[in-house]
């Protein structure tokens, strides 16, 4: 029996693995997006790098993936992943509330910058299927670079972070219909055949989210355990993956499909911090996947074709782009960052190639090449994005200037964690002053009934602080937690305190101890309930001896207010 270390499946597994903690943590010391790194080492590691100095030097195979289609499954699993993810965020009202910058600008975008790559393509003479296939896929910007720029910048809430959004979502739209047009000529069957047959199996995906999903997801969360949680979302996934490879599709249109239908459901907040551990490491092994298929050596064969191409699709993209966001409205610096920061094709873009080329709109050359052009344009995507926000910087960034016509945007929400009596009388004492909340609650069959009622609430499991990272943090005015369980308040108080240092926390704690333990973690405002209810007696007692209620509610808060001084105090000691 060979030792593990023998085994090429285990050294891929411990090469990939070395590189997802390795690479991770280095770029984001550096502020620079992991993509770049996982390319690289793809790169490196590959048989056009490393790999390829094997057999002179034996030793290279510890540190090598020895064949490139191992890595086949679980790189198709990462996008999957990604679209899956992506379609969560397709709802209902977050298109109504962006639908001039989704519809509009992010329409002409693609529209626009498609067209110009393709009069530039005629040239090639790649047919007119051809063509068409290459510059919509080319004209795609990548969400991951796009996103993560934006969020370690702060910027996802200037006018630069929502218009490059609004761009991303529009071409996050575009995706599933442009996988379908590009692999309904990939089988045996007619055009019109494959499209009949790719419409009945994502109206059967629809049609199963919308009357199973709800169910199972409400079973799932009814177990308290969030494994059997991510198997639910893990089922769904593949099943619709599945159902959409049988109809002929991409993998992919099924799992973009069954994320927009959990989109509008109480429990997709929960579904996203279920899968982003899994989503960002199997989209890790997607980008080695990309890097290991980067023929370096063909780049310095024909370093014109490749280089060339490579600038003149971000020039062309970033151009045209830029014109359309200076005609919408937007100050130059705006401008100039998103249409840097978007110049890039995306990771998206390598789906619709590998379609594309499956369906026979174009040779494996011209899909080689254009493959090389994406891989070396998606690597310096982040190095675009530092320089648009150098631009913004310089020429004036409009972070207090709203869309035209748009109507300025509400008041952040304050985020409600634990809905229970407490949680409830403070959602009634927003309502009384016009605040808006979202709530989070881990009874499932209570977020059920309230959703019917109204109230805006989610399905969460507060024990997961990751669920915080699908919240809205970032926007929100301020968070209240309410929780039973002074291990969570504690494990959630230090994580908004880590990655929102200036969000207001107000926390309800068990007792004086215990509400000193959460100012020292870094809790705005602690309310110990014993100390609450001694004061609510206290009120109540000297009310009935006679001492008049103004006098009785002034004492009463300045004994508050020293009690929490005295608390605050003590976390320093």
């Amino acid at each position: 029996m060979a030792l593990p270390l023998e085994s090429s499946a285990f050294r891929d597994i411990v090469v990939v693995l070395g590189a997802s903690g390795l690479v991770i943590p280095a770029f984001a010391a550096l502020r620079i997006s992991p993509v770049v790194g996982f390319i690289l080492v793809g790169i490196a590691v590959g048989p056009f790098g490393l790999g390829g100095l094997v057999d002179r030097l034996p030793f290279l195979d510890m540190v090598t993936i020895s064949n490139a289609a191992v890595l086949t499954a679980p790189a198709e699993m990462g996008i999957s992943l990604l679209l899956f993810a992506l379609g969560l965020e397709l709802s209902r009202d977050r298109l109504r509330t962006m639908r001039h910058v989704v519809f509009g600008i992010g329409a002409a975008q693609l529209l626009l910058c498609s067209a110009a790559l393709a009069a530039v393509l005629l040239i090639f003479g790649l047919g007119a299927g051809g063509t068409a296939a290459l510059a919509l896929a080319l004209a795609l910007s990548s969400t991951a670079v796009g996103l993560q720029m934006l969020s370690a910048s702060g910027r996802m809430t200037t006018q630069a972070g929502r218009t490059a959004f609004g761009i991303l979502l529009f071409q996050d739209i575009a995706i599933a219909p442009l996988l379908l047009l590009f692999s309904a000529g990939a089988g045996d069957r007619s055009f019109g055949a494959s499209i009949a047959v790719s419409l009945l199996a994502i109206g059967g995906i629809a049609l199963f989210g919308r009357l199973l999903l709800p169910a199972l997801f409400l079973q799932a969360a009814r177990t308290r355990r969030p494994e059997f949680f991510l198997a639910a979302a893990l089922v769904v996934l593949i099943g619709s993956a599945s159902v959409a490879a049988l109809a002929g599709l991409s993998p992919a249109v099924g799992a973009l499909v069954a994320g927009v239908m959990l989109s509008e459901t109480e429990y997709r907040r929960q579904v996203e911090a279920a899968i982003a551990p899994f989503q960002g490491l199997l989209l890790g092994v997607f980008l080695i996947w990309v890097g290991m298929q980067l023929d370096l050596p063909a780049v310095a064969a024909q370093p014109l074709l490749i280089i060339g191409g490579v600038l003149a699709v971000l020039a062309i993209k970033a151009v045209v782009l830029g014109l359309v966001l200076v005609r919408s409205g937007r100050p130059r610096g705006v401008a100039a960052h998103v249409a840097l920061l978007l110049a890039a094709p995306s990771e998206t873009s390598l789906i619709l190639l590998g379609t594309a080329l499956a369906a026979g709109l174009f040779s494996n050359d011209v899909a080689n090449t254009a493959l090389l052009i994406t891989g070396l344009a998606l690597a310096i995507a982040p190095l675009l994005g530092l320089a648009g926000q150098a631009l913004e910087d310089r020429l004036g960034h409009g972070r207090a200037v709203e869309e035209a016509g748009a109507a300025p945007p509400p008041d952040g929400r304050t985020i409600i964690v634990g809905f229970g009596r407490v949680g409830q009388m403070v959602a009634a004492m927003l309502d009384v002053h016009n605040k808006p909340y979202l709530a989070v609650d881990s009874d499932p069959d209570e977020v059920a009934r309230l959703r019917r009622e109204g109230v805006p609430i989610v399905y969460g499991d507060a024990r997961r602080p990751e669920l915080l990272d699908s919240l809205g943090l970032d926007t929100a005015k301020a968070v209240v937690l309410t929780i039973d369980g002074a291990e969570s308040l504690g494990l959630l108080v230090r994580r908004i305190r880590e990655h929102h240092p200036d969000l207001c926390t107000v926390v309800r704690a068990r007792d004086a101890d215990h509400a000193t333990q959460l100012y020292a973690l870094g809790a705005t405002d602690a309310v110990p309930e014993t100390v609450e209810s001694s004061l609510q007696l206290a009120q109540d007692l000297l009310v009935n001896l006679g001492v008049p209620m103004g006098l009785v509610i002034a004492s009463i808060h300045d004994k508050r207010a020293a009690l929490r001084t005295t608390l605050q105090t003590a976390r320093n000691r």
